[in-house]
C-alpha cells in the first residue's frame, strides 16, 4: 500500500475542513445496573450522573459517551469535536451541502449543530478539544532477558485499564452511501474498504486507521465501541478478566487487516461488543494514506478463532 508521508507530524492538516475526533457518544441501554457492572468490570471509570452514567477511562478527563436507560439497546447520537476556528465554516457547509439542522434531542442542550445521516442517525459538530491522537500511541512488546521472569502470577494480575476510545463500527443500510456522506459532510476520508460490507474512515488531522467504521446492515445500529490498550498482554489478560466475572462471549484473540490491531471483543449485555485494541495503525495529519478494495477474504482477520455465527447481527434490528 503507497503512503505519502512527510517526516514531521502537524498537529492539524492545514487548509481542510474535517473532524477531528469522536467527542463521544450517546446510548440507551435497558438497564443501567447492567451497563455499570459490564463496563465497571471493562476497566473503564463509571460515573453517575443525574439518571444516567458517564464512561471516562481512569486518568483520563474526558468524557467518552453516556448511557440512558429506556426499553431497549440503541446508539442514540454520536459527537464529533472540530476547532474553534473552522465552527462557523463548518456551519456555512452544512447549508451549501444542503444539510437540515434538528433540535438537540431533550436534555443535550448545546451550542453544536445537529443533524442526521441518511440512516437517520443523529450526529453533532461541535467545538471540542482534540482526542484523537496526534501520534502513533505506545504500544509495549517487551521480552524478558535470560534469567529472568517474563511473567506474573496469575494472583499478581492488576486489572486492565483502556486508555481511550479508539473507534466506533455503525450499522448502516447502504455502505457506500454512507462513505460518502462522512467524507462530504464531516470531511472524513476513506482508509480501506470491502466493496459494500465494511468501509474505515480516518480523520483528516490525524486519527487512527479509522475514527469510525461502517458494516452493512438492514439499518442503522451500534456494533462496538473500541477501546485502546497498550500491548497484546492487555489484550489478553482483559478477555480472560471478563471471562471470570461471566462476560464469557466475544471474539478474538486475533489480529485484524485493515487497521492491523490486534483485538478481543467481549459481548456487553445487548448483544453489542466492547473491543480491547491494541496497536492500531496511524494516520498523520500530513499522510495521504491510499485507500484499497479488499476483498472479502482478506480484509477481516490475519489469525484469531472462526468468529462467533450472530458476530455479525445487528441487534437494534434484529438481522
Amino acid at each position: 500500500m503507497t503512503r505519502i508521508c512527510g517526516r514531521m507530524l502537524p498537529t492539524r492538516r492545514p487548509g481542510e475542513l474535517g473532524v477531528h475526533s469522536i467527542d463521544g457518544f450517546h446510548m440507551v441501554v435497558p438497564d443501567l445496573t447492567d451497563a455499570q457492572r459490564f463496563y465497571s468490570t471493562f476497566g473503564l471509570d463509571v460515573r453517575e450522573r443525574g439518571n444516567g452514567l458517564d464512561l471516562h477511562t481512569v486518568g483520563h478527563p474526558h468524557r467518552w459517551g453516556t448511557l440512558g436507560e429506556g426499553g431497549g439497546k440503541r446508539l442514540s447520537h454520536v459527537s464529533f469535536g472540530v476547532f474553534e476556528d473552522e465552527f462557523p465554516a463548518f456551519k456555512r457547509h452544512l447549508q451549501e451541502q444542503g444539510v437540515p439542522l434538528v433540535d438537540p434531542p431533550a436534555g443535550f442542550e448545546t451550542n453544536g449543530l445537529w443533524f442526521r445521516s441518511p440512516d437517520g442517525m443523529l450526529i453533532e459538530i461541535k467545538v471540542a478539544e482534540k482526542s484523537s491522537p496526534s501520534e502513533k500511541t505506545r504500544f509495549d512488546l517487551a521480552s524478558a532477558p535470560p534469567g529472568a521472569m517474563g511473567s506474573h502470577p496469575r494472583s499478581a494480575s492488576q486489572p486492565v485499564r483502556p486508555r481511550r476510545l479508539a473507534h466506533i463500527l455503525l450499522f448502516t443500510a447502504d455502505v457506500p452511501a454512507s462513505i460518502a456522506f462522512y467524507e462530504r459532510v464531516l470531511g472524513l476520508r476513506l482508509s480501506d474498504r470491502s466493496g459494500d460490507i465494511v468501509a474505515f474512515l480516518h480523520g483528516i488531522h490525524g486519527s487512527d486507521h479509522h475514527l469510525i467504521a461502517l458494516a452493512k446492515s438492514t439499518g442503522p445500529g451500534l456494533h462496538h465501541l473500541s477501546w485502546d490498550v497498550g500491548s497484546i498482554h492487555e489484550v489478553g489478560l482483559g478477555a480472560m478478566m471478563m471471562a471470570d466475572r461471566g462476560f464469557a462471549q466475544g471474539w478474538g484473540l486475533g489480529r485484524h487487516v485493515l487497521g492491523s490491531n490486534y483485538f478481543h471483543y467481549v459481548r456487553d449485555p445487548w448483544g453489542s461488543y466492547a473491543e480491547y485494541s491494541a496497536d492500531i495503525d496511524f494516520i498523520p495529519a500530513n499522510c495521504d494514506w491510499e485507500a484499497t478494495d479488499h476483498p472479502p477474504e482478506d480484509s477481516f482477520y490475519i489469525w484469531g478463532p472462526t468468529p462467533p455465527p450472530d458476530f455479525t447481527v445487528n441487534h437494534e434490528t434484529g438481522a
